[in-house]
């Protein structure tokens, strides 16, 4: 027997399944036919008959409602027409990232500048941007100067575009860093 190692993937959204013909179970629905009109409230068989004697399938729409309502409709036009619509709000979609940028105590004037310019790209581009400080030996008993860097690089970032702090001032060991977006 062959173990499969694959991971599932349970980002993936599982696409509703309507019911259709047959497998409508309520005895009555609120009938709509392929052209939108309202045909009233029908028994299940009949309306199951009534697609088939057009050539279509009986696609429960909305089971919730009270009678439920079935749609006369292609039932495979209609889920291509789901994917596509599915597919279009995923392209719309845009995932932030989080951008680093690292800085050191000893850093010169120019390279900050580099930096605050980087950092500006990063938030017009809507991203949110990670500042890391990382501090070494004996560096580490100068936090008060690492954040001082820190907040100047946030003033001369925000003086430019307009950025808050997603994520206050952290220290995780020898490391200080905090979260800034645009506002």
């Amino acid at each position: 027997m062959r173990i499969s190692r694959r991971k599932p993937n349970y980002h993936q959204k599982a696409s509703y399944r309507y019911k259709t013909n047959q497998f409508i179970k309520s005895p009555q629905l609120r009938l709509i036919d392929e052209d939108g009109q309202n045909l009233g409230v029908m028994d299940t068989v009949d309306a199951v008959a009534l697609a088939q004697e057009r050539g279509l399938d009986l696609v429960e729409v909305s089971p919730l409602a009270n009678p439920p309502v079935a749609k006369i409709t292609n039932y495979s036009k209609l889920k291509y027409q789901e994917e596509k619509e599915r597919r279009k709000e995923k392209a719309k979609q845009k995932k932030v990232e989080v951008k680093g940028i690292r800085l050191s105590l000893r850093i010169s004037e120019h390279d900050i500048e580099i930096r605050v310019n980087q950092a500006i790209k990063f938030l017009n581009q809507d991203d949110k941007v990670k500042l890391e400080l990382l501090l070494k030996g004996r560096e580490q008993q100068h936090v008060n100067l690492a954040r001082d860097i820190i907040n100047q690089f946030i003033k001369s970032v925000d003086s430019v575009v307009p950025a808050q702090i997603e994520q206050p001032l952290n220290r995780q060991g020898g490391k200080l860093f905090v979260i800034i977006a645009k506002k």
